[in-house]
Formats: structure tokens, C-alpha cells, sequence
């Protein structure tokens, strides 16, 4: 278990300040994560990794010379915000262009998605490639759903020597693309692991058993056996990559790197011990074993498992992996010394706040009040909220909420304080939210935040219809970002019947706090009746029907804001 942690809330804040500060010839501080703490002589493609943080050495730790310029990096197993991935690229471009790689997950496109368009609008070149070695978490005619593990660091390894090599970004592009798709991993768990704070594992496994197919975000296993012996394990492992190798590989005279990770607490020891029947195993089939990596590359907090990576080489991705790196999470030969970049500093808040009917700043105090409140709920509500995430996803549901809604909160009061109007208050909250809890919930609630906000504006009164409007917005905004439809289990599917409902009531004539409490309660019956569907998106997807009977916490969290947001409602009408 993590025993040492002070507010779990700030555990990833002060995790990343350690770094920065034990990693300081490697890496310095920056607004969203970290970047190289030196610099080359000449311009090339930037190369900005990222992910959530508990994995250790990603994504942080891969920053460094031959390797990463800046790596993003989110909360606890939560993506990075968009703002955060923008403040790096920023911090790390020099004209050349920007490579964006990360892990498949939900929360991480969103992000990633929504920072690239800010900078294309910018006209600055960023292009993408995520990573989807897993080869568990979809069948291989659906590669493209793959999630991204330990297979991270072959493709940022190849994408940054192609860069050190004076690379153009097509061709940084090209190279990361074939990196990854000649990169397969497969792993497995003995036990969870356990967040700062958490009394519990995110999932157990019976003794004499293991979890196979596990991500590295705590998710549970899609399958399990029992515990094989070390050998045993190794030809799991072998068989099961070699049967997915890339198309048109060879076995015999084949040349390939294996990655063998830690997960978190599997000892050196008995990874030497696999890694001993891994080369066995791959010798015996005629392929040629070149510079493998057995160690911790990619964790998962305290999580007792492992995973195996193969990474197939022809002779250009082979020069690009043999080629010098030294970061503080993976060193391999000899790097030039470079000069001490300059210092990166957070730029200053927006102080400027436009101007607002005092009907707006009326609205705009409400909106703040029911953040705060909504605040207070979640944070009541984070453990059950966090229970429900783990029977199929990471677990991580309970403290993104409570992170985003205390973040929102505050940055209404701000904007109020500031004489701020509604759009202005809810952008800025819209805006706090996303940025502190990331993840798919972050990037979704603070695009609601940000779409009610635009039909409010800053000068009108918000009547029920404007509201109802905005509530409607809110709901088309996320499902054309986050691709959600009803019945996928997802937070839509509480979304959907509480706008449509709301919209109805106040058509009608209904007050809207009377509208607004009858669509809340169609929220809740909608988020309980999730209960009954499988997952169709996200990470639980690909755990089929263990999700059946628990319904969804995207739904059930959606429920709870709008039981509470009428209750604010209700005493602002007796007062």
C-alpha cells in the first residue's frame, strides 16, 4: 500500500515538485509537468510525452536528452488537462514542430486532442501518435482501441532519437507510427495497487491467482488463472506476443527489443528470473535479442505484476533505439553535455475581466454558491464514488471529481470577487475544473461548464429558458466531444434525460426550480438503470460484463450536482 502521502489531494502536486527538485540535472518545473533542464545547440521537433502521474518513470522521468523535451503530467492515473500539454509545448517548441505521444485512454485524447487544435489555431505544427502495444484490451482488427502500456517508452525512445537526428516533423511522425506499430505488450497482476489515502486495493486477486490483461492505471484484469511458475509465465507471455506479432514478421532471423517491466513491487530479482526464460524462449525460435530492458520503465504505483514488451526491428528503428538517451528514468550510452536552459515561468492569471449587467453578477454569485456546495457533496460522496469506479475501471472517479469541483468552486468565488458575470464565472470555472482533475470527467465537465456558460453570457438575466437552453448546449458540447450516446454507460446517459426533461418542464411553463428538480430525478432513475448496461466506452469497455449491477459513477456523479445545485436553488427561494 502507499504509506507515505500527506493530502492525498496534493499528493501528485508534491510528487512532481520532488522530481523537479532530486531530478534538477535532468529536468526543471513547469507550468503542467516538467521539461528539459538543458539545451541543444540547434532547433529540432519537439517531443512532448504525458499521461497521469503514479508510473513512474513515466512519464516525467523519460525527459531528457535523446528522449522527451516535456512531458504533461496529470493527477493520479488522471490524463493531463489540455492546458497543461499546451504550457509544455509552449515552454519546448523552437519552431520546428511539436510530436504529441501518449497512452490510448480516453482522458488522454480529450486532452491532447483539445491542446493540438489551440496550437494548430496558433499556427504551430503538432502531430500525434498514439501508443496501443496492449495487446489484452481489444482484438486485433480493433488495434486501433488498443490502450498504451509499457510499449510507452519504445515509441517516445524512437521519436526522440529521430529528433536528436535532425529529424523533420513528417519524419519524427513517420518513425514514431512504426515504432508503434511494431510494438506489442502483454501483462499481468498478483495484487492492485493501492492510491495515497485508499484503505483498499483498486482490485484483489485470489490467492494462487493472477489477473491477466491488467492496465496500468489500477483497472483489474479481463481474465485470470492461476499463478504459474516463473518459466510458466515467461512462455504466457512469449507465446501470446508472438502470436500477435506485426504483420509480415518473420520469427526466424527476426531482431527484436523485449521490455520486460515492473510494475511497481516485483523485485529485480524475479524479473531476471523470467527475463532468463524470455531469452530462452525467443533464442529457441530463431530470433535475435537486441539491447533488452528489464527494470521498472512504466508502473503502476505499488502494484505486484509485470509486463512483457516486443519491439520488431528493421535497421532504421534499430539505430534509433541503439542511439544515446540520459533521463533521469533511462540513461543508455554516452550524450554530449548541453547548456542550462533557461528557467520556465507560469505566466500571470488573467486579471482582466469584462464587463457585466449587475442581472449577470446576480446569476454569477448564484453559480458560485452552488459550486461550492456542489464541492462539499462530492467531497462526501468521493470514497462510494471511487468504490463504484474500481469494479471496472482505475478507481480514480471520486478524487477527479473532488479535485475539479473544489477547483471550479474556487475559481468562481475568484471570478465573483472580480465582478465577474456568469459566462466569465463559468468559464473560469469550466476552466479550473478541467485543469485540476483531467481525465475523461475533467475535460467533459469543464466543456459543459464552458457551453452553459456561452448561453448565459455576461449580460443577460438567466431566466429558466436561458438556462434550460444552456443546459441543452452543455449536453450537445459533450456528446460531440466525448462520442458518448445513450446506453454506452456513460455520463450521457443521465445527461440526456435530465436536459430533455428540463427543457420539456420549462417549455411548459414550470418554474424552473420545480423543472429543475423533476429533471433531477430523472437523472438519478437514469444513473441507477445504468446498473443493467455493459460499458461500451472507456477503459471499462474492456472489462465486458464485470461493470453489470454497479452502475455508472460518470452517471451517478451528474446525479448527485444536479440533486444538489436544486437544492441551492430551493434555499435561494426561501430566502
Amino acid at each position: 500500500m502507499t504509506r507515505l502521502f500527506n493530502d492525498p489531494i496534493q499528493f501528485a502536486d508534491e510528487m512532481t515538485a520532488g522530481f523537479a527538485a532530486a531530478a534538477s540535472r535532468w529536468v526543471q518545473s513547469a507550468p503542467g509537468g516538467v521539461v528539459r533542464a538543458t539545451e541543444a545547440d540547434e532547433p529540432t521537433v519537439a517531443v512532448v510525452v504525458g499521461g497521469g502521474s503514479g508510473h513512474y518513470p513515466a512519464f516525467g522521468g523519460l525527459v531528457g536528452t535523446g528522449l522527451a523535451h516535456g512531458a504533461a503530467m496529470g493527477n493520479l492515473f488522471a490524463s493531463p488537462s489540455a492546458n497543461q500539454v499546451y504550457q509544455i509545448v509552449g515552454a519546448v517548441e523552437r519552431g520546428r514542430g511539436v510530436l504529441l505521444s501518449y497512452g490510448n485512454y480516453a482522458g488522454d485524447v480529450l486532452h491532447f486532442d483539445q491542446a493540438q487544435e489551440r496550437l494548430r489555431a496558433e499556427g504551430i505544427d503538432v502531430r500525434t501518435v498514439v501508443v496501443t502495444d496492449d495487446i489484452w484490451s481489444a482484438p486485433k482488427h480493433e488495434a486501433h482501441k488498443r490502450r498504451g502500456i509499457a510499449g510507452d517508452l519504445a515509441v517516445f525512445k524512437v521519436a526522440g532519437a529521430a529528433a536528436e537526428a535532425g529529424y523533420d516533423l513528417d519524419d519524427v511522425e513517420r518513425v514514431a507510427r512504426h515504432a508503434n506499430a511494431r510494438t506489442r505488450s502483454f501483462g499481468v497482476a498478483f495484487t492492485g495497487c493501492t492510491l495515497p489515502g485508499a484503505a483498499e486495493p483498486l482490485f484483489t486477486v485470489p490467492e494462487g491467482r493472477m489477473a491477466v490483461g491488467l492496465g496500468i492505471h489500477g483497472e483489474p484484469g479481463i481474465d485470470e488463472v492461476d499463478v504459474p511458475t516463473a518459466d510458466g509465465l515467461a512462455d504466457l507471455l512469449v507465446d501470446a506476443l508472438l502470436e500477435e506479432r506485426p504483420d509480415g514478421a518473420e520469427l526466424a532471423g527476426a531482431r527484436v527489443v523485449p521490455l520486460l517491466n515492473g510494475l511497481g513491487s516485483v523485485k529485480y530479482e524475479e524479473l531476471f528470473v523470467v527475463y532468463r526464460r524470455v531469452h530462452e524462449a525467443l533464442a529457441s525460435r530463431g530470433i535475435t535479442v537486441v539491447e533488452p530492458e528489464v527494470g521498472e520503465l512504466c508502473t503502476s504505483f505499488d502494484m505486484a505484476g509485470l509486463s512483457l514488451t516486443l519491439l520488431w526491428l528493421d535497421e532504421e528503428l534499430e539505430q534509433l533505439w541503439a542511439a544515446p538517451a540520459d533521463a533521469p528514468g533511462y540513461r543508455k550510452g554516452t550524450v554530449e553535455a548541453r547548456r542550462r536552459a533557461p528557467s520556465v515561468t507560469a505566466a500571470a492569471p488573467d486579471a482582466n475581466v469584462p464587463a457585466a449587467t449587475a442581472a449577470s453578477r446576480e446569476t454569477a454569485l448564484f453559480l458560485a454558491t452552488a459550486l461550492e456546495a456542489v464541492a462539499d457533496a462530492v467531497a462526501s460522496a468521493a470514497d462510494e464514488l471511487g468504490r463504484i469506479d474500481q469494479i471496472a475501471g482505475d478507481g480514480d472517479h471520486g478524487i477527479g471529481m473532488e479535485r475539479g469541483t473544489r477547483a471550479a468552486a474556487d475559481a468562481a468565488r475568484a471570478a465573483v470577487d472580480a465582478a465577474a458575470g456568469a459566462r466569465t464565472t463559468l468559464q473560469r470555472a469550466g476552466d479550473a475544473w478541467s485543469d485540476r482533475a483531467g481525465g475523461t470527467s475533467g475535460a467533459i465537465w469543464g466543456e459543459m461548464l464552458r457551453a452553459l456558460g456561452r448561453q448565459l453570457g455576461d449580460d443577460e438575466r438567466a431566466d429558466g429558458e436561458r438556462v434550460a437552453t444552456g443546459i441543452v448546449a452543455a449536453r450537445d458540447a459533450v456528446m460531440a466531444f466525448g462520442k458518448a450516446q445513450v446506453g454506452d454507460k456513460t455520463m450521457v446517459d443521465a445527461i440526456v434525460p435530465f436536459s430533455d426533461r428540463l427543457a420539456h418542464l420549462v417549455s411548459d411553463g414550470r418554474p424552473l426550480l420545480d423543472a429543475w428538480g423533476d429533471a433531477a430525478d430523472a437523472a438519478q432513475a437514469a444513473a441507477d438503470a445504468t446498473a443493467s448496461l455493459t460499458a461500451t466506452l472507456g477503459r471499462a469497455r474492456a472489462h465486458g460484463d464485470r461493470s453489470l449491477g454497479t452502475p455508472d459513477p460518470g452517471a451517478v456523479s451528474f446525479a448527485l450536482v444536479c440533486r444538489t445545485v436544486h437544492g441551492v436553488l430551493a434555499a435561494q427561494k426561501e430566502n
